[in-house]
């Protein structure tokens, strides 16, 4: 098994990394991009296990059996920096140590890889520290950039990254991918179906009963909206939805990051803390702070998506274009819907959830956007 073989419904994709994986002097700097579920990140980890591959052959770089390939996939590789972000936005001191970790030498392969996933959520200033490195990097260095668009990033950067580019694989090869971890053939197919081509949607749907009766759950909501009291309820219910996740994930890390933080510090329970030492912990809060509130708004942004292939199935319905409905175990409700309003109105709604999208993604309140939302669906 290749790490190839990671790479869901993207033969295009694994054909391009197979090649250069096979050079002598790849290109430096890459730039996958590829809307979620794609499995952009994925295929970073591919390439960069590839690089660091022990085969003497050339053509077959990525076996995927080889200890390089193996520690290169877990992360664990001595030449590999994976780094990743729980927050809204990378600091311009994580750019910085990583342009640090690029004038290393490789310890035990050929090269230095750096993955940098959400290139997207570095602001300019940051974005500009990266650029020298990324533009005269060291010989043995390769940068691997993910970002869901090429118009996310800062054109001084992603124009110099050779850019791959990543699609939604199809709801077949999801289904396969499923089927061959292990689910049965008719849950793997309705679930690729619901998840629309993301594949780590379709796998959550797939293994978790609570995470298919959440969404079940999401999805139906406009049936229910008679009234302002309704939408109001059905808003409260999505935020308090959120607000338990990012809770879940600060009841299990938030304690274990400040115990560990007090004894590298040096500190015992119950001592007082100097003013110095008390900045590292003030620094460890808002990094908690700023992963909760990514938490949350990435599941409000998921309960949008699934909103979203609720029009879009009615608005099939109503413009009778006969295409398959994402979400059928609806049909009748669907069609019941769809009967009672316009199109016109139905693509109203649409904006309505993508402007909540474009909302939740800045500093305005997730709240008053959603209710806001529920209540044009009256």
């Amino acid at each position: 098994m290749s790490v190839w073989d990671r790479l869901v419904g993207q033969p295009e994709v694994t054909a391009q990394l197979a090649r250069a994986a096979a050079e002598d002097r790849p290109t430096h700097a890459w730039l996958f991009t590829g809307p979620p579920g794609s499995g952009r990140s994925e295929a970073a980890r591919a390439f960069a296990a590839a690089l660091l591959c022990d085969s003497p052959e050339p053509s077959q770089r990525g076996c995927g059996v080889c200890k390089s390939c193996q520690t290169a996939l877990s992360g664990s590789h001595a030449d590999l920096t994976h780094f990743t972000t729980e927050n809204l936005q990378i600091r311009i001191e994580e750019a910085r140590d990583l342009v640090v970790k690029a004038q290393d030498r490789p310890s035990v392969g050929r090269w230095r890889v750096i993955i940098l996933e959400d290139a997207d959520r570095m602001p300019e200033r940051t974005s500009n520290v990266l650029l020298k490195a990324i533009e005269e990097p060291p010989p043995h260095t390769i940068w691997l950039l993910t970002a869901p668009s090429p118009l996310d990033v800062l054109v001084t950067i992603r124009s110099r990254c050779r850019p791959v580019k990543l699609r939604v694989p199809s709801q077949q090869a999801v289904a396969e991918a499923l089927v061959a971890s292990g689910v049965a053939a008719e849950l793997a197919g309705q679930c690729a179906a619901l998840a629309q081509g993301n594949l780590d949607v379709a796998r959550q749907l797939a293994t978790s009963r609570e995470e298919f009766d959440r969404r079940n759950s999401v999805v139906r909501m406009p049936l229910g909206i008679r009234g302002i009291s309704d939408a109001m309820a059905a808003a409260e219910k999505l935020i308090g939805i959120s607000d338990d996740a990012a809770e879940a994930v600060a009841a299990e890390r938030n304690e274990r990051e400040r115990q560990e933080l007090m004894r590298t510090l040096g500190i015992e329970e119950g001592e007082k803390v100097n003013p110095s030492m008390r900045a590292q912990l003030r620094n460890l809060e808002e990094d908690q702070k700023r992963r909760a509130r990514r938490i949350k708004t990435d599941t409000l942004d998921r309960f949008l998506v699934d909103l979203q292939t609720f029009f879009r199935d009615v608005l099939t319905l109503q413009l009778g274009t006969g295409s398959a409905l994402i979400n059928a175990h609806l049909a009748d409700e669907l069609a019941a819907y769809a009967q009672a309003r316009s199109s016109a109105k139905t693509l109203e709604l649409l904006d309505s959830v993508a402007l909540t999208r474009r909302r939740i993604s800045t500093n305005a309140s997730a709240k008053l956007a959603f209710e806001a939302m529920m209540a044009s669906f009256l």
